[in-house]
């Protein structure tokens, strides 16, 4: 079998392991077995998202995800989705700022389906690819945006304040939705040169976790992608260094038809992959990370300026990472007045650093997400296909939760008083357009829908 191979490597999270896989077409495999329960989990990550495209052509990415949907050689129409779920397994596709993947997880005696599947989306799509897949999938994206940004309560903030964030010309300005006039434009032959470029073997990770035959699933895999020819013309994603702070308070109201006043705001964080993000993330964790954080004891328990109140981080690895803040503002309550609670706690936290409390309490937060990811066959492959593609090693998604913990209390407050301040922030106020909306008592149930929407 013309394939390298390393050794299992054990590594922390419970004792889970990995072992890693080349075929001679440069297709990364890494595998990891689990007989608890008798499914498995198939990820294939390629490694291209929003910051590969070009202006004029946004959305590319995101609209190939659901052209992999619309048939290959061997499997007409909807068949894709038909096969899995009628072999009763689940699957999807998403697209981020950096990778596009897709996932079956199906009962393990369907895994051959699975990577059959796989390996004829990744072979043979352009003999499927035609204009009347090409024009259906357009009207569904288009229709996706609609109904997740263009049409829905704060549906645009993301995309506002990512094009903040990121200046003009920047590979993260645009967010992978795309943008109207773009979709429309897109091509046939524009669809057909990205697929040639990005769909190759090279430039994919395929992981399997679960109840499998490791000698047996690399036969499989072998004989359905090892015949994909090679390809190897894909450019390095333009480069997204960009200054740690944004060196001013970056601000637009927003006027639409929204249930309360909000402030939404982007922080740019360190890169994904050091330190200094875990420590952002524990940064975030204690000051916006659920009801026992302190900006929801601040504004929404002791204030009650606010009906929901969080912090979050979006990691990046190929330009800086986001700190996103969301705050809906009780009826009546102006948004600078929850500004200015906002700054007061971020100020503090910067001086005086998480108390030993809410640094264990953000440290146990983390690791239960962390080990909830990893304990379940999918969440493990998608996770091992993540730092394989973005760092290079899937062995790290194993370690994970050693690092978060190794995190010391010094390096949490220094990356609050380092970045976390307003001339490190890009600013949405949301004004209601109808003057009762703003004075009315929208509750926390409101809020959740709202943000479930998005």
């Amino acid at each position: 079998m013309p394939m390298g191979h390393t050794a299992t490597q054990q590594a922390g999270s419970g004792g889970l392991t990995a072992t890693e896989h080349r075929l001679a077409n440069g297709l990364r495999v890494v595998l990891s077995e689990d007989h608890l329960t008798p499914v498995a989990a198939v990820c294939l990550w390629y490694d291209v998202g929003s910051r590969h495209e070009v202006k004029g052509r946004t959305g590319l990415a995101h609209l190939f995800e659901h052209l992999m949907f619309q048939g290959s050689a061997q499997v007409k129409g909807n068949g894709h989705f038909e096969l899995v779920q009628g072999a009763g397994g689940s699957l999807n596709g998403t697209t981020s700022f950096e990778r596009t993947n897709y996932f079956e997880t199906m009962p393990a005696h369907q895994l051959e389906l699975a990577l059959w599947l796989e390996a004829d989306r990744m072979g043979s799509l352009l003999t499927a690819l035609d204009e009347e897949s090409m024009e259906n999938q357009r009207d569904v994206v288009k229709n996706e945006r609609r109904q997740r940004y263009d049409n829905v309560p704060y549906g645009t903030a993301f995309e506002k304040l990512t094009a903040m964030a990121y200046p003009d010309g920047h590979p993260y300005h645009h967010t992978p939705i795309g943008s109207m006039a773009d979709l429309d434009a897109a091509s046939l032959e524009d669809a057909r040169a990205f697929f040639r470029t990005y769909y190759a073997p090279g430039n994919a990770v395929l992981s399997v976790v679960g109840d499998i035959d490791p000698e047996r699933t690399l036969a499989w895999i072998e004989k359905y992608f090892g015949s994909i020819p090679a390809h190897d013309g894909k450019q390095p994603p333009r480069d997204g260094t960009l200054p740690d702070v944004m060196g001013e308070e970056l601000r637009e109201v927003v006027r639409e038809e929204v249930p309360s006043r909000a402030l939404m705001a982007a922080y740019r964080l360190p890169h994904d992959g050091t330190r200094e993000a875990d420590a952002a993330d524990l940064a975030l964790t204690v000051l916006g990370g659920g009801e026992s954080s302190r900006l929801h004891n601040r504004l929404v328990r002791h204030d009650r300026s606010a009906v929901a109140a969080g912090f979050g981080l979006l990691r990046l690895v190929g330009a800086p990472s986001l700190g996103w803040l969301d705050v809906k503002a009780s009826g009546g309550v102006e948004v600078p007045d929850i500004e200015a609670a906002v700054d007061d706690e971020l100020a503090r936290f910067a001086a005086e650093g998480p108390t030993p409390e809410e640094m264990e309490r953000a440290q146990a937060q983390l690791e239960r997400e962390w080990l909830d990811r990893l304990a379940t066959v999918s969440g493990r492959a998608d996770e091992l296909c993540r730092f394989a593609v973005l760092f290079g090693d899937p062995q790290l998604a194993l370690t994970a939760v050693e690092r978060v913990l190794d995190i010391t209390p010094e390096e949490v407050r220094a990356v609050a008083e380092a970045r976390l301040h307003p001339d490190n922030r890009a600013a949405l106020v949301y004004e209601p357009t109808a003057p009762e909306a703003a004075e009315a008592d929208v509750t926390a149930e409101d809020a959740e829908e709202t943000e479930t929407a998005q």
